[in-house]
């Protein structure tokens, strides 16, 4: 969570007109708050303009951060940063979805609201398999952020598969005196039989680590830092550490978002590779930051817990520099499609994939196969029938190429293939759709590198109705976008190398 934030609670609170719990909105209540799309067809609740169809939104409200990703007895529990009271940011409290399938979402009243020691700030949730805190065997444990005068770590524990939380007596586990504690991210390591907690020391740019058998009493193990020369001053905030094995080994990598200094400008989320011995973060020596996504709106994204040898991400899809401009309503930012985290080698080094996780499968219908020549154009989906979709090609690189989504109203987004530089770039101004909402929105070029060896590339684009994610050779390239158009990108163009592509319509998960 963001300290900056604190001073938008003020306002935010006065721009809140409703006291009331949140909960799922009946058709009838839902009414469009923001002219700039009232020309839509449709304001049915999950079918406004720009309403994800295949990504986790709330029904109204504002989102950030995803928080207490768990997964237990066939369902995987999302927590996230959410105001029940508007569309803004304030009031931090943690909401709740649970999924059996990582798509289709059951939205549950609010779970852990704000006390006397602040707001609900971002953290985690962990499965107390063997009563190691004293609130009974499988209890679900969340550490969060207790954001008031300042930023403390607390617990609250559950019995009710995550319904409602009860506070722990004595929070805060961990006092502070300042705002430069946060974002809590807590596992069992085996190895030295403890609690491990992650904490983000936001402006002072490093990871404390702490270790605990109990997770109420907690010591400090050791901090992580490292330099970037070319970020000198930014936040890091919500941290991960996850373990892999890879060829017989274990590795260890340190998830970190920071804010601003993103790739771009912004947010975005870094990560080191290295080891870890119970105690302390060791990176490699490597050339970074090294980033997990090289678009505008992949954030605070961490992996659930409990999920045995899978490493499974979500971030959040939107940026600080505009995340509470874009023209969203009655909710306000969607996640990222979950993605699987993988370790693979690139040039003799190991970089982490982000491939979609399998589950997609269950909602994507039959591929079908488009034969042309380059410069043809093809109407690729029904735009009034298939909300989203996924394009998949197979491109050679022996010379630059120009892949062109666009709509009826020549709203397009342009994405070009530098082959000899192994580059992608895309281009997002008024020409993809909305942008005049926020001037920092508008970014010329969006660069990234193929992170392929191969001669031919492998490019999966999943287009929603308000993103764009492009991956290249199964995830070892991820670049997320917000994109605004008036109807989807339904028709697709091609020039430059030879190439082959295949699309298949994704099924609404709200249908």
């Amino acid at each position: 969570m963001k300290s900056w934030c604190n001073k938008l609670y003020i306002v935010a609170t006065l721009m809140s007109t409703s006291l009331g719990r949140r909960c799922i909105v009946k058709n009838d209540q839902n009414k469009n708050e923001n002219p700039s799309i009232d020309d839509h067809p449709s304001n049915e609740l999950f079918n406004e303009q720009f309403r994800p169809q295949i990504h986790f939104t709330p029904s109204k409200n504002w989102m950030n951060d995803p928080n207490g990703m768990v997964y237990v007895d066939g369902t995987y529990h999302l927590f996230f940063q959410y105001n029940p009271e508007a569309n803004v940011w304030g009031n931090m409290s943690w909401g709740h979805a649970t999924s059996t399938d990582l798509m289709h979402w059951t939205e549950h009243p609010v779970a852990i609201t704000r006390d006397e020691l602040g707001d609900v700030f971002s953290g985690s949730a962990v499965i107390d398999k063997y009563n190691t805190a004293g609130f009974g065997n499988d209890t679900m444990i969340a550490i969060f952020t207790s954001a008031g005068s300042a930023q403390q770590q607390s617990i609250a524990y559950s019995i009710d598969d995550g319904l409602t939380f009860t506070r722990y007596e004595n929070n805060p586990i961990i006092k502070n005196d300042n705002d430069l504690q946060r974002d809590p991210k807590v596992f069992w390591h085996e190895e030295s039989k403890q609690w491990i907690m992650c904490l983000a020391q936001g402006w002072k740019m490093g990871i404390e680590i702490w270790g605990s058998t109990d997770l109420k009493n907690w010591n400090k193990l050791s901090e992580f830092k490292h330099d970037l020369p070319d970020r000198p001053k930014i936040q890091w905030e919500c941290p991960d550490l996850i373990s892999f094995e890879y060829n017989g080994k274990k590795k260890w990598v340190l998830l970190v978002s920071v804010n601003p200094g993103g790739y771009i400008i912004g947010s975005g989320t870094m990560y080191f590779i290295g080891d870890f011995d119970g105690k302390r973060f060791t990176a490699e020596e490597r050339n970074y930051p090294l980033w997990i996504d090289y678009g505008m709106d992949n954030y605070a994204g961490v992996t659930w817990g409990n999920t045995g040898d899978r490493r499974v991400f979500l971030g959040w899809m939107n940026n600080w520099e505009y995340a509470d401009k874009v023209p969203n309503s009655p909710w306000r930012s969607a996640m990222t499609l979950p993605r699987e985290l993988k370790l693979k080698e690139l040039n003799g080094e190991l970089i982490l994939s982000s491939p979609v996780v399998k589950e997609i499968e269950g909602i994507a219908k039959k591929w079908n196969k488009f034969e042309g020549v380059n410069d043809s154009k093809f109407r690729i989906i029904n735009g009034k029938t298939d909300k989203a979709y996924q394009v998949q090609f197979n491109i050679e690189l022996n010379k630059d190429s120009i892949i062109t989504l666009s709509n009826s109203k020549d709203e397009k987004l342009i994405i070009e293939i530098d082959a000899a530089n192994r580059k992608l770039t895309t281009h997002r101004d008024d020409k993809t759709g909305q942008s005049e909402f926020s001037d920092k929105y508008v970014i010329k070029s969006i660069d990234a590198p193929l992170n392929t060896e191969s001669s031919t590339l492998k490019l999966d684009i999943y287009v929603d109705q308000s993103s764009v994610e492009i991956l290249s050779d199964d995830g070892r390239m991820s670049m997320t976008n917000l994109v605004f158009p008036f109807s989807i990108y339904d028709s697709l163009s091609v020039s430059g190398a030879k190439y082959t592509v295949k699309v298949r319509p994704i099924k609404s998960i709200h249908a």
